[in-house]
């Protein structure tokens, strides 16, 4: 048995996907047109590679909010743990820091892709260096890929992508349009784990500003959805770092609902806690103005803006300020509102949510079936996690899903 299989994009997926077809004996090409495989993946978790989740078959879909149930086939047979054992076994140890995010022990997402590249060779998988442009098929089947450069023979191909999210890497939505021009239907594309845009400017004047250990709670028409505890970073254009990002996830109406965010600064404080912090701060600076009273308790960006919002005057003496002045800042230390206008473009987002509609997919294979011998992976399918290694994972579990299946189908 030797199929061609023809394997289109050199990221996570694709290069999974090239990794199990081969092993299971296939004639593999991979087709890449960046000088690196793996771009996105080397500059995922800053740079360290959130490799996958150390999580069990029930966790995952869990963090899988967008079409989770169709990876219920993939998941059950390669897990995070799974996956962890993958790459030791390429020779890559591993650590599990906070959230069961997992991590090259060495923290270089290099060594993750550097592994990835030494497995392909030893299997005599060909790299090609060209850009396909289209699929091919004969008589509704598939039998070659076009590229720029030349035409590829193949008894299968597996459409591996990625979105459109970090156009820079390579992901510019050409695996949606070779999908949509064999039959394929697309879902609308838009950023998930993406910065947000605030309505008004109070961040912009906080422009650089990053709050550590801070709590933040997502609100959907004024009902709670969705809170969080860590870090997060004030923008020119709104708020963006690791809690936006996740929070994001959760904010996919915006054309019929409106978004909050609250913003606990004190997360560690309960309310009364936090009121004798604030008396006491007080009583040292009995004499000062108002504005000058908080250096203490909070960064020197915040302070003008939170003046501003509690309505307390900037320069009222600090012995003067009432009971119920004192309650309101305690309100806003607690639950700090931005309001929120919409998503930055998807070209800053980490991944796209959208892609190849699953009723089109085979959950178990990832084999079309609108064209038999296409194959998918990845992030050009309609799926999509929160942060925390979850969307790198659904990459490893898809592409093995489609490279197994793909050099097993005989014709």
């Amino acid at each position: 048995m030797n199929k061609q299989i023809v394997v289109i994009g050199g990221g996570a997926a694709g290069m999974m996907a090239a990794i199990c077809a081969a092993e299971q004996g296939g004639s593999v090409t991979l087709l890449e047109p960046n000088e690196r495989l793996g771009k996105k993946l080397n500059i995922t978790g800053k740079g360290r590679c959130n490799v996958t989740n150390n999580a069990d078959l029930e966790t995952l879909l869990a963090n899988t909010p967008k079409n989770g149930k169709f990876l219920y086939s993939a998941f059950s047979r390669f897990d995070g743990r799974d996956a962890m054992a993958f790459f030791e076994k390429l020779g890559v140890p591993l650590k599990t820091e906070r959230g069961n995010r997992v991590f090259p022990v060495s923290d270089r997402a290099f060594d993750i892709s550097g592994a990835l590249e030494r497995r392909l060779k030893q299997l005599k998988v060909v790299l090609v260096r060209d850009r396909a442009t289209q699929v091919e098929l004969a008589d509704g089947v598939v039998c070659g890929v076009q590229g720029e450069k030349k035409r590829y023979p193949a008894d299968s191909v597996i459409l591996a992508t990625g979105g459109v999210s970090y156009p820079a890497t390579g992901s510019t939505g050409e695996g949606h349009r070779m999908a949509q021009a064999v039959g394929h239907t697309v879902t609308s594309l838009q950023g998930s784990l993406v910065p947000l845009r605030e309505k008004g400017n109070r961040c912009a004047r906080m422009q650089g500003l990053s709050l550590r250990n801070v709590g933040l709670t997502v609100f959907e028409n004024n009902k709670k959805i969705h809170t969080d505890f860590g870090e997060m970073l004030f923008t020119h254009f709104g708020v963006s770092g690791p809690l936006v990002l996740s929070a994001s996830a959760h904010m996919r109406h915006f054309e019929k609902k409106t978004y909050r965010l609250e913003i606990d600064l004190k997360p560690a404080l309960d309310e009364q806690t936090l009121d004798k912090r604030l008396l006491s701060d007080f009583e040292k600076h009995a004499n000062s103005d108002f504005c000058n009273a908080l250096n203490d308790l909070l960064p020197q960006k915040l302070i003008p803006v939170l003046v501003e919002d509690c309505g307390i005057p900037a320069h009222q003496k600090v012995h003067d300020i009432t009971k119920e002045q004192r309650k309101t800042l305690l309100t806003l230390l607690k639950h700090f509102p931005v309001e929120i206008a919409g998503l930055r473009p998807v070209t800053d987002a980490i991944i796209t949510s959208g892609g190849v509609k699953i009723s089109e997919i085979n959950p178990t294979t990832m084999e079309s079936k609108l064209v038999k011998g296409l194959y998918f992976a990845g992030e050009l399918i309609d799926v999509d996690a929160y942060t925390g290694g979850f969307n790198l994972q659904i990459a490893w579990a898809t592409g093995r899903a489609a490279g197994i299946a793909v050099a097993q189908n005989e014709e």
